[in-house]
């Protein structure tokens, strides 16, 4: 089976590559000219869908939209002494030219500025499917706690500042094999993974009608 994800991040698309070691897995620069995506949605699951959708009508103009089962992830930090934020804002929290390093720091201050260091939090990844078969969705979640320090080397976004539940370091401190069997987007991709079985049955089957 042929997946090609709707990103080219090179963090995203290495762990859904580890993951889905089963299968042919194409970032979306591989296929398809890269094409912004107006990410207008109000929550993950909305995100995660017309980025798939969108992927998925550019693959039809070139008559590819068979050939490929199309997935995307919306992820971001929800903390919780911020009312929810930065949310589906995440990688844009500090502005149109966000990095992962000002958004960090944009957090931090905002914590500071209500005389936090730390607040209870959590990780959200939608994980989005469309093929000829119909659009779907999973979600996973990993909770914890943000803190304003920034600690570790391992990891992208905000898992320096993020300690998960049970832990007493941050993901960025923590080995890849660890953050791996406890993220958000492994959960997420783990019941992806049973749908995609699924399928494929279903194709296997339609194969000898």
């Amino acid at each position: 089976m042929k997946i090609l994800l709707a990103t080219s991040n090179a963090d995203k698309v290495k762990e859904i590559k580890e993951f889905f070691a089963e299968y042919e897995i194409y970032a979306l620069g591989e296929v398809l000219d890269p094409f912004e995506i107006n990410e207008c949605g109000t929550s993950f699951k909305q995100n995660a869908l017309i980025k798939v959708r969108a992927v998925h009508e550019a693959l039809k103009s070139k008559n590819l939209q068979s050939e490929f089962f199309v997935l995307s992830d919306d992820s971001g930090i929800c903390v919780d002494a911020l009312g929810g934020a930065p949310g589906i804002f995440s990688a844009r929290f500090s502005g149109s030219d966000a990095t992962d390093a000002s958004n960090r720091e944009k957090l931090a201050r905002k914590l500071r500025a209500l005389s936090l260091d730390s607040s209870p939090a959590h990780y959200t990844a939608a994980i989005a499917l469309k093929c000829d078969l119909g659009e779907f969705c999973t979600h996973g979640f990993m909770y914890g706690t943000a803190i304003t320090q920034q600690r570790g080397h391992n990891g992208f976004g905000y898992d320096f500042m993020f300690i998960p539940r049970g832990f007493d370091r941050t993901i960025g401190e923590l080995p890849a094999a660890v953050k791996f069997k406890i993220s958000h987007r492994t959960k997420g991709l783990a019941l992806m993974q049973i749908l995609l079985k699924n399928l494929e049955k279903q194709m296997r089957l339609a194969k000898f009608h």
